[in-house]
């Protein structure tokens, strides 16, 4: 029988996305990029309180540092045999948080609904899309607000930040409505969905849980970074200290917090990437038996993201 050796090649380059959680052994993963960030924003053009901080202060971070903090998470991923895609460049954008902008589930990828200002960022990694049957890539109508910090994968659930106040609206640092996470548990009906109402602040970057993954995130095996104050409701904090129990939980400060501690990001349920600055974070992750790749990442963080912001998983084991 006839084949064409064309279409032999594109099926054997489309990528088989699954992604079941938050820790599986990592195969392929987007990273973002500091290359051609652009100019310092304006005040006005900030779009979280902890850039608005340190462009006030004038200590925002600058190109050649972010960049060489970009190379070394790369480098992690070269250590451990991941294949890493990197987002095509847009002169002057800053490119760096790819989780925002996307995310898998299972088999699917969901196009996030970000800010209308950043839609240029999904234009940038079509090239990664296009390896990726299009039945599987899906987006929720227009005012269904999305995006990846807020969603996590853990086996039969997916845990999802929201904010739930009528006074969404007047903040740019809500991200996730409701309306997603009723579009989320139509996606996947299989899933239990369980939602969390995070604190806001458009001006206190120590009052403020930009994402979920700014306040939790599962590590190692049935263990979990968490701050309680990222949490509106106490109820909910206690549900994931019950969840995963109080014995497996790091509890970070609100310093912490500010320090973006739980935006970590696992290669394994044994490897993680951490800031090497987190000590008390690392030593606790290494007497749970966890591998901590340090790199440096603390001017990235001055944008209120870290490593689960600027990283994008497509496969895990």
């Amino acid at each position: 029988m006839y084949e064409n050796p064309i279409f032999l090649v594109y099926i054997c380059h489309m990528i088989k996305l699954n992604v079941k959680d938050e820790t599986s052994r990592l195969r392929s993963v987007i990273l973002g990029t500091a290359k051609s960030i652009g100019p310092i924003p304006t005040l006005e053009e900030a779009y979280d309180p902890k850039s608005l901080m340190h462009i006030k202060a004038g200590t925002y971070p600058v190109e050649e540092d972010m960049v060489r903090e970009m190379d070394a998470v790369a480098q992690v991923f070269n250590k451990y045999g991941v294949q890493v895609f990197r987002p095509k460049l847009i002169q002057d954008y800053n490119q760096i948080f790819t989780r925002d902008i996307g995310f898998v589930i299972e088999d699917t990828f969901i196009k996030a609904n970000i800010l209308p200002d950043r839609e240029r960022e999904l234009d940038a990694i079509k090239h990664v899309l296009q390896q990726i049957d299009p039945e599987k890539i899906i987006r929720f109508p227009e005012e269904a607000h999305i995006e990846g910090g807020d969603v996590m994968p853990y086996g039969e659930y997916i845990f999802v930040g929201t904010y739930r106040e009528e006074d969404y609206p007047d903040y740019i640092i809500a991200r996730t409505n409701m309306l997603a996470v009723d579009h989320l548990a139509k996606a996947f009906p299989e899933k239990e969905i369980v939602s969390f109402n995070l604190r806001k602040s458009n001006t206190d970057a120590y009052a403020n849980a930009l994402h979920l993954d700014c306040c939790f995130q599962p590590v190692g095996e049935g263990k979990a970074i968490l701050h309680k104050n990222g949490f509106l409701q106490e109820e909910e904090y206690q549900w994931l200290v019950d969840f995963f129990g109080k014995q497996n939980i790091f509890e970070i400060t609100a310093e912490e917090m500010f320090n973006m501690n739980s935006n970590v990001f696992s290669i394994a349920p044994d490897v993680v990437i951490s800031e090497k600055n987190f000590t008390r974070l690392n030593t606790w992750l290494r007497k749970q038996g966890i591998t901590v790749e340090e790199v440096p990442y603390a001017q990235i963080a001055k944008q209120e993201g870290l490593l689960r912001c600027s990283t994008l998983p497509l496969v895990r084991e």
